[in-house]
């Protein structure tokens, strides 16, 4: 079975689908994760994203990694833990455009549904559910409030000790919607068939509750 929960940044659904998959004894699988270990890799290699040559070079030498140990997921890039270093401010300023590119958006969908192959997964990304997995069993697409998404940004670049103020936190996220829903690659978008939930209000347990309770009521219709 593979559930897929889309939306675009800061709106609570890589935390929520990381617990919805524990409580359905599910694999996780942080697409947008594998994005950021790209990106970062572009920028330790001085890449030029507008050099497919060289891009394409990156990619077929480049390893990655998934590993859990306890209730952790941690991100190897050839053999390295960059968990903490694909979070970092400047990634996040050029994921967006890393992840525009058709040559990355291939290679990481391979893998993306080389790993879902064969066992449950709860997927999250932007196009899991219109692109990577677009007969995925279930689909959700989270949405949240613009400013109550810039103070949950503010709070995750203080655990990596950085600061940055609302009002920049704000216009970020924003152009980075724009971005990520006019790209001409994979858009950001909700599927036809996907449940939306507007997190603005909710928790994190009310979030991961509403998801888990609606993933058993569909499965159990579908019987």
């Amino acid at each position: 079975m593979i559930i897929a929960i889309d939306g675009p940044a800061a709106t609570g659904k890589s935390t929520s689908a990381k617990l919805v998959a524990e409580k359905l004894d599910f694999t996780y699988l942080d697409t947008g994760a594998m994005y950021r270990c790209v990106t970062l890799l572009t920028l330790r290699n001085s890449v030029k994203i507008n050099s497919n040559h060289h891009l394409d070079s990156l990619l077929k030498g480049f390893q990655l990694d998934i590993k859990k140990n306890k209730d952790e997921y941690f991100f190897y890039l050839n053999g390295e833990d960059v968990s903490k270093e694909i979070r970092r401010s400047d990634v996040t300023k050029n994921v967006s455009a890393v992840s525009a590119l058709s040559i990355v958006r291939k290679t990481l969908v391979k893998i993306q549904r080389k790993i879902a192959e064969d066992q449950n997964c709860v997927v999250e990304g932007r196009d899991i559910g219109t692109v990577v997995f677009p007969n995925a069993d279930v689909k959700f697409f989270v949405v949240a409030d613009l400013v109550v998404r810039a103070k949950r940004r503010q709070l995750d670049l203080k655990i990596l000790g950085e600061e940055k103020t609302i009002d920049s936190l704000i216009k970020e996220i924003h152009d980075r919607d724009r971005y990520d829903s006019q790209r001409e690659v994979s858009p950001l978008s909700m599927a036809i068939d996907a449940i939306e939930v507007d997190t603005t209000n909710m928790s994190i347990d009310e979030q991961v509750d509403f998801m888990v309770n609606k993933i058993k009521t569909l499965t159990k219709e579908k019987k």
